[in-house]
């Protein structure tokens, strides 16, 4: 069972969870996602099923989330979930969207405390959870859309869309808060609406690249890890008439396989 799964994870479930279940009902071991969700937050989740599970390393899309902030407050996990340790100042409408107007673009990110954010070996929540101090390393990542959807005090939404490694908890300590309802509603191509039992092929899940198609003399070359002489300007889609067979790289004298999907 080989291909491409959309499922809406609903709360207080972990993303692991969702895979286990996906496991035992379609009797298939071979099954990822591409981006944890934490339990507390719902929507798209990507999931890539039995030969799938190679194209994994190409699936780090940029992601859109629905967030709210509960503003004032912060907690020791920058959600819901964790125990209250602060109060600050409820910014207004006007600094809310000076804020937003900030986070746009390349930014600089501290990683929630509670996250699987390794430090010296460790994840950031066990040192957390063994009341470990440990200082938070920065991180650089993408902000594509950051726009206020709607402000009520003290409650703000938010819809943001940015690169892998994003973290919206850290958004909304930043923004003097904590988050209190997040939903991821797409991932790459792929949107929340879009989530069903349906199994999609395994190329839907990289139409990003570019593709290639290859006469049955220059597949027998790609699939036994040899040259084609093509010319590639970066990773591409590769196939055999209908037959999606995998990654190619460019490589001095044209292609070479990346990656070989044998079906």
């Amino acid at each position: 069972m080989d291909g491409i799964l959309l499922l809406d994870k609903p709360r207080g479930k972990t993303s692991h969870d969702v895979v286990d279940e996906v496991r035992r009902e379609r009797q298939e071991r071979r099954v990822g996602h591409a981006g944890t969700l934490d339990p507390a937050a719902t929507g798209l989740l990507v999931l890539a099923l039995g030969k799938a599970l190679r194209l994994l390393e190409f699936m780090q899309y940029d992601k859109t989330y629905e967030f709210a902030v509960l503003l004032g407050v912060l907690t020791e996990t920058d959600d819901a979930e964790g125990a209250r340790i602060g109060e600050g100042p409820r910014p207004g409408r006007a600094e809310l969207e000076a804020a937003a107007a900030r986070f746009a673009g390349e930014i600089v990110q501290r990683p929630p405390r509670y996250s699987a954010v390794k430090v010296a070996g460790r994840r950031l929540y066990q040192y957390a959870r063994a009341g470990q101090e440990v200082e938070l390393p920065e991180r650089r990542v993408t902000v594509h859309e950051f726009a206020l959807l709607s402000f009520e005090p003290p409650v703000a939404r938010f819809r943001v869309r940015g690169s892998k490694g994003l973290y919206v908890r850290s958004i909304a300590r930043d923004l003097g808060g904590h988050v209190t309802e997040l939903r991821r509603t797409s991932a790459g191509p792929f949107q929340v609406e879009d989530a069903g039992p349906e199994l999609l092929p395994m190329d839907t899940a990289v139409m990003h690249l570019a593709e290639v198609r290859l006469t049955t003399e220059e597949a027998h070359r790609f699939e036994s890890g040899r040259l084609v002489e093509r010319p590639a300007a970066g990773l591409v889609r590769a196939y055999c008439g209908p037959r999606f067979i995998g990654i190619g790289r460019p490589a001095e004298g044209g292609l070479k396989p990346r990656k070989v999907i044998l079906v």
